[in-house]
């Protein structure tokens, strides 16, 4: 049977930072989302008489990393439903030209969600969350949709669930997309180093009910700066590193200096970035036009507006 998914990937807004359990992805603490609806990965599944599994990302046949994280869910999938056959994947995302804009989140989540609607498997949502956390930390929460709040440990499960609904929360966002070669899974290992790493953790104990409160609220003005604020800390404990990791490009620069320059105009706007250069510009929706606008300005290219994105769907438009 085949079976396709499209699934949003994410803005972390408190984000997590390094693992606990590595083999399970077990963060230290829990972390907010919230989906970008604009963006999507599609990805189809296929249970077939091949002699192993077959997973194409973008058009590429996947192999090392990505295919042993890929396999790792399928694996486990298997051995819950006494399958003994192989699978065919293919995936796409939207765009392929940003680093940081949590497309593995959502490709694990369209995974899990198209492998097991393949197999006619009854899941029930939690042990799915945990399902698309073995990919991918963040995958539980695309999975959850819209805003979404992943559990570090809530009576022994780690698992995400959503805080609101999309059209609760008139949230604008603009997204610059910044290519990296650095993999995100080296900064969560080795931010473990960083000084500040206990001070991070202090820090996001204090303001997780205060992001939590302010979407429920659709307290715009202090999601953007908690935001904007969780970015620097993130970014801080992984510059101090033993790696000294700097995933910034000159680009995202240029775009916190605009994001500064527009708030002292008058334009409420907050950037938020994730674990890589690409930034997210949180705002308004009166204002997401004249922040693309401004953004284009500075000779950005494939600058994307959009509002909260939902859960994974099943579709019947297939890729293969």
């Amino acid at each position: 049977m085949k079976a396709t998914a499209i699934a949003h990937p994410l803005q972390g807004l408190i984000k997590y930072h390094g693992l606990k359990n590595a083999r399970l992805r077990i963060p230290f603490h829990d972390s907010i989302s919230v989906c970008i609806d604009a963006l999507h990965t599609t990805t189809t599944v296929e249970a077939t008489k091949l002699k192993k599994d077959l997973v194409i990302i973008n058009g590429k046949k996947a192999v090392g990393t990505d295919l042993e994280r890929v396999e790792i869910v399928l694996n486990k999938l298997k051995n819950m439903t006494d399958y003994s056959g192989h699978f065919k994947v293919v995936s796409q995302n939207s765009i392929t030209n940003g680093k940081g804009l949590g497309f593995s989140a959502s490709g694990f989540a369209a995974l899990a969600t198209a492998a097991c609607a393949a197999l006619d498997f009854d899941i029930d949502y939690i042990s799915l969350s945990e399902l698309v956390r073995l990919g991918a930390g963040s995958a539980t929460r695309s999975l959850a949709g819209s805003f979404a709040i992943w559990y570090a440990n809530k009576n022994g499960k780690s698992y995400a669930e959503q805080i609101v609904k999309p059209e609760t929360v008139n949230l604008g966002m603009v997204i610059a997309p910044i290519p990296s070669s650095v993999r995100t899974d080296e900064a969560h290992s080795e931010v473990l180093s960083s000084p500040l790493f206990k001070a991070r953790l202090k820090y996001v104990a204090k303001i997780i009910g205060t992001m939590e409160n302010a979407i429920k609220t659709g307290d715009i003005a202090t999601m953007g700066k908690l935001a904007e604020e969780d970015s620097l800390s993130l970014h801080a404990t992984t510059m101090t590193g033993k790696a000294h990791m700097v995933l910034w490009e000159p680009e995202t620069v240029l775009i916190i200096k605009e994001v500064q320059k527009m708030r002292r105009e008058g334009i409420l706007a907050w950037y938020s970035i994730d674990t890589g250069p690409s930034v997210f510009v949180n705002t308004f929706t009166e204002y997401v036009e004249k922040v693309a606008d401004r953004l284009r300005r500075l000779s950005l290219s494939s600058i994307i507006t959009s509002k909260v994105g939902g859960k994974p769907f099943l579709t019947s438009k297939h890729l293969f």
